[in-house]
């Protein structure tokens, strides 16, 4: 493992390039189809996998000869489509075309239940990173507004296309394009203002759900004023506490002892105190409803649920990566009992899934946008959190995976698309198959873990040329990027591969795809199999080139952009697989 991490020092140190927002920017993206490349080491992998026909989808099993069977990036997307996850995400990528579908971060049109061509346009961050292009996005998808979405670089990991900045000169995301009778475009900006007006143009009266108390409704627009202040407090608070040096830290009695039932900590700061007291007042104001979000006159999340959560989303990675504090352990879960429903009820949802980041993508999509973080806290808690979020503690990003990850839940609701859940038969804890609204925790573990390892298959399988030629600028002579760096600490959309290791990496790429494939119980044997051919098809010399750039698209990938979290994590553990065995 030190390897590695050696490994991803010398990756950063080439390329300098993160995305979340950067990785698969254009031609790289994951979600177009690849080019077909053979490799001897493939054709010799093949013999272990034979298909076999099972109702409604193919499923692969080892034994009998393979010699039918394609393992090129073609082939390999052919067989992953054969898989029941495969297929669904199959159907699933041709109705978000259509504009149909489920929420998406990389969606281009919501048309939801409509028949006319959307009048609007929202412009909003590639990445996923934006936590006010995040909210605006949740209102959208739970009104059910019909929309066009143009997907445009953040300045921290790219630069904005001049079709954009023409419009809207400031480069402020988002931004809404609304189309005028006379066929131009008005553009509107601010998130709060954009939001406002998306509501107001879409009526409960008109069959749209309602995000704001009734005007007639003084106490809940009171409430609501109330509840916006209390927002900006809290971010307030936030920003003081990760974003500057903590002052010193005060043990004994206090406010805070009091409200957090403790006796007080020698680790706890004052600007940690201030954070956690105000944090308490919103728990407190979540407590004070029936149900999980902010107001009972709706069922679902309203307008002042999605302002908080995007950066609500975003305290909770930087406060465990930088500050050793988890908000969502148990100790914190009987501290804060309703902001902690009050996420589980988020996280059951499928469009809040959709747009959610881990907090690896967080701690490296933070620091451009507001600043870098200052470690302090509960120092022993965050040295052991930091390893976790960055795959150095010798499980989280390892094989073999643990069901739940130990700082990021994963199953507190749907932790893959509904339409993957359906496919692979996975039970919720309701007892109904591929629902949401409900959580995975008792889920069956076999049949969640294959499912993961698909949906990753499938996603590199349906780009495998141009992600191994993405990785390639790991490699010795890769990463070159004489045009001009950006603000994220991974982020080089300008860097060229090298040429030298592309092959090799292809054929790395295609063993670890195979793997992701098996069926559970061929798994074993796959990885086995795996690391037997790149042992046999990739020189030592070549292998620790070929290694580094295994690291650099593995620290390259983001969630959600490229994957939700439980599949992201099983790609990132199959790679650190293959990396043990090239560094060698």
């Amino acid at each position: 493992m030190l390897v590695r991490c050696l490994l991803a020092v010398a990756s950063v140190k080439l390329a300098r390039s993160f995305s979340p927002g950067a990785r698969f920017e254009s031609s790289a993206q994951l979600t177009t189809a690849g080019a077909r490349f053979e490799s001897s080491a493939q054709l010799k992998q093949a013999t272990r996998f034979n298909l076999k026909d099972k109702p409604g989808a193919t499923q692969m099993s080892m034994s009998s000869s393979a010699a039918s069977l394609d393992q090129s990036w073609s082939g390999l997307q052919t067989l992953s489509s054969r898989t029941p996850v495969g297929a669904a995400l199959d159907a699933e990528k041709e109705a978000r075309e259509r504009g149909v579908g489920a929420a998406f971060v990389q969606n281009k049109l919501r048309m939801f239940d409509s028949q006319e061509a959307p009048r609007l346009t929202l412009y909003r961050d590639h990445a996923g990173w934006c936590p006010y292009c995040q909210k605006t996005m949740l209102l959208i998808e739970e009104k059910e507004i019909p929309i066009n979405i143009e997907l445009v670089p953040m300045r921290s990991y790219g630069d904005k296309p001049q079709s954009f900045t023409r419009k809207v000169p400031s480069g402020l995301l988002p931004a809404l394009g609304v189309q005028t009778s006379d066929g131009r475009e008005q553009i509107i900006t601010e998130s709060q203002v954009i939001m406002d007006l998306l509501d107001q143009w879409h009526t409960v009266e008109n069959g749209y759900r309602g995000m704001m108390p009734e005007e007639s409704d003084t106490s809940g627009q009171a409430r609501f004023r109330q509840l916006a202040n209390l927002e900006r407090q809290l971010f307030s608070f936030w920003c003081n506490l990760i974003f500057r040096p903590e002052g010193p830290s005060f043990g004994g009695g206090g406010m805070i002892s009091k409200i957090m039932g403790g006796g007080g900590s020698p680790d706890m700061s004052g600007s940690m105190q201030g954070f956690l007291e105000c944090m308490k007042t919103v728990d407190s104001e979540l407590a004070s409803t029936k149900g999980p979000w902010f107001f009972d006159f709706a069922d679902h999340p309203t307008m002042i649920d999605f302002i908080y959560v995007s950066h609500v989303e975003r305290m909770l990675a930087s406060c465990a990566f930088w500050k050793g504090l988890d908000l969502r352990s148990d100790e914190y879960r009987s501290k804060l009992p309703s902001l902690n429903a009050w996420l589980d009820a988020f996280e059951k949802r499928e469009c809040y899934l959709a747009f959610k980041s881990d907090y690896y993508t967080h701690v490296k999509d933070i620091p451009p946008q507001y600043g870098p973080g200052y470690d302090g806290g509960f120092e022993n808690k965050r040295l052991a959190m930091q390893m976790n979020v960055l795959g150095k503690d010798g499980k989280s990003w390892e094989l073999p995976l643990s069901f739940d990850d130990e700082l990021q839940p994963l199953y507190r609701g749907p932790p893959l698309p509904i339409c993957v859940l359906k496919a692979a038969g996975i039970q919720g804890d309701n007892e109904q198959v591929g629902v949401e609204g409900t959580s995975y925790e008792k889920s069956d573990p076999v049949k969640m873990d294959e499912a993961c390892r698909h949906m990753a298959a499938w996603k590199l399988a349906s780009n495998g040329a141009n992600v191994a030629k993405f990785a390639a600028r790991g490699g010795p002579g890769g990463s070159k990027n004489p045009r001009k760096t950006f603000g994220a600490e991974l982020a080089d959309p300008y860097a060229s591969p090298d040429e030298q290791v592309i092959a090799s990496v292809e054929d790395a790429l295609q063993s670890v795809c195979i793997a992701l494939l098996a069926p559970s119980n061929e798994h074993e044997s796959a990885l086995a199999g795996m690391r037997n051919d790149l042992e046999a098809n990739i020189t030592k010399e070549k292998g620790r080139d070929v290694a580094s750039a295994l690291c650099y698209l593995r620290d390259r990938t983001g969630v959600p952009r490229d994957l939700p979290l439980a599949a992201a994590r099983q790609l990132r553990a199959h790679l650190n697989a293959a990396i043990d065995v090239l560094y060698k």
